[in-house]
């Protein structure tokens, strides 16, 4: 089953981790709990909308990639699991998603 909460969550730690910020930092910035910023990331909490607003005003990541990057993650999971293929451009894109949330 594809989780979106956990896949929102590595793309958010992927996006924290390319800017070099802490989760502190993330945390200060955005004005949410260092704690509850890390439940996300790791999938174990859901993100209200407004939440990842801040969260992406905080890691300068405009929302709309942010969702895209979850949405072809989404895709790449489903598509392994009904074994379909996908297109070449989306696997390329989708293994830099996957390689960038390791």
């Amino acid at each position: 089953m594809v989780l979106f909460r956990r896949l929102l969550g590595d793309v958010l730690r992927a996006r924290r981790m390319e800017r070099g910020m802490t989760l502190r930092e993330v945390s200060a910035e955005a004005r949410v709990s260092l704690g509850y910023i890390s439940e996300i990331e790791r999938g174990q909490k859901e993100a209200s909308s407004e939440l990842l607003a801040s969260l992406c005003t905080a890691l300068d990541a405009p929302l709309s990639e942010v969702l895209s990057e979850v949405s072809l993650a989404v895709a790449i999971e489903e598509a392994a699991l009904a074994a379909t293929p996908i297109s070449v451009n989306a696997r390329r894109t989708a293994a830099d998603v996957v390689a960038s949330a390791a």
